[in-house]
C-alpha cells in the first residue's frame, strides 16, 4: 500500500511548478523523493506547444532499475505509462506541489509494472517497520503484546507457480523460540483483494487447524485490499501477478481521481 501511495504522489507531481514538462525535470523529481536510484530513464510525448502552456502532455514513460525507496525497500524494476494528463498550472504554482491532486482537471490515469526479487524482499525484512509488523503478526498466533516478541530470521522463498514460503523466528522474553511457517499460493480476487491460495501454516512443525488458517487468511486479505485506497481518491487493480523462483512481477492499473468535482468523469483511457 506504501508503496503505491509513494508511486502515485511522484507522479501528480512530474510538472515543475514554472510549467515546464520536460524528461529531465520528471527524472529528477522522481530522484528527489527516492532513497537511491541505480537506473532510470523518462521519455515524455508532448503535446503542441499551445497545449502544453495549457498543461496537457499526451504520455509519460518511466522505465527504472534499482529504485529504493527507503535504506531497506528496493523496486527490482518499475516501469510506468501513463495516459493523458491535464494539469492546472496556475493552482500548481499556487501550491499544487504541496498537494499535486488539487491540480488534476482530469483523473490521472497510469498503467503500472513493476517486479521484486527474493533478495529484495529479504532486505526489506529487515528494516525496522517490517520487524514491528512481523511482532504484531508474532502476538496474534501467539498471545501477549507485540512489544514482548523479538523477531529472528525473517525469509520469505519463491516457489514458482505463484506460491512462497515465509518462515520467521519468534522469541518472547524469558521463553523459548516459536518457529512460524507459512506457504501459500497469491492471486488476487477481482484485482483488489489478496488471497492465500491452499495455504499451510505451522508452529515448530505442528499444522494449525484449518478453522485458524481460515482466520489468518481472511485478516490478510482484510489488510492488503486495494480498495482501501479508495477513500483517498486513488483506484488501484491488479491485472497480473507473478511468482516464479527467480522474481515477484506485477501489472497494475491505477487512477487518482481529480479534487475538483467537475472534473470526476473522463472518457477513454485504460480502466481497471
Amino acid at each position: 500500500m506504501e508503496f503505491i501511495t509513494i508511486l502515485l504522489s511522484s507522479l501528480l507531481a512530474l510538472v515543475s511548478p514554472i510549467g515546464l514538462i520536460t524528461d529531465k525535470i520528471i527524472a529528477n523529481n522522481l530522484r528527489s523523493r527516492l532513497n537511491k536510484v541505480e537506473q532510470l530513464q523518462v521519455r515524455v510525448d508532448n503535446a503542441p506547444s499551445y497545449q502544453l502552456v495549457q498543461g496537457k502532455v499526451e504520455r509519460v514513460r518511466i522505465a527504472g532499475r534499482g529504485l529504493w525507496l527507503t535504506p531497506d525497500i528496493r523496486i527490482g524494476a518499475l516501469e510506468i505509462e501513463t495516459d493523458p494528463l491535464n494539469v492546472d498550472l496556475q493552482r500548481l504554482r499556487q501550491g499544487g506541489q504541496r498537494s499535486p491532486k488539487a491540480a488534476l482537471r482530469q483523473p490521472a490515469q497510469a498503467g503500472v509494472r513493476f517486479a521484486l526479487t527474493e533478495a529484495d524482499i529479504n532486505k526489506a525484512l529487515q528494516s525496522p517497520a517490517i520487524m514491528a509488523r512481523l511482532r504484531v503478526l508474532g502476538s496474534r498466533f501467539l498471545g501477549g503484546s507485540p512489544e514482548a516478541y523479538e523477531v529472528l530470521n525473517p525469509r520469505m522463498d519463491f516457489l514458482g507457480n505463484n506460491r512462497i514460503r515465509f518462515q520467521v523466528e519468534l522469541r518472547q522474553k524469558d521463553a523459548a523460540t516459536t518457529a512460524l511457517m507459512v506457504e501459500s499460493g497469491l492471486s488476487f480476487t477481482a484485482g483488489h483483494s489478496l488471497k492465500l491460495t491452499e495455504p499451510a501454516v505451522t508452529l515448530n512443525g505442528q499444522s494449525l487447524s484449518p478453522i485458524l488458517i481460515a482466520g489468518f487468511s481472511e485478516g490478510i486479505g482484510r489488510r492488503f485490499d486495494l480498495r482501501t485506497l479508495e477513500e483517498a481518491g486513488i483506484t488501484a487493480r491488479v491485472l497480473q501477478l507473478k511468482i516464479d523462483t527467480d522474481e515477484l512481477g506485477v501489472a497494475a492499473f491505477v487512477r487518482v481521481d481529480a479534487s475538483n468535482p467537475s472534473s470526476a468523469s473522463i472518457t477513454g483511457g485504460r480502466r481497471p
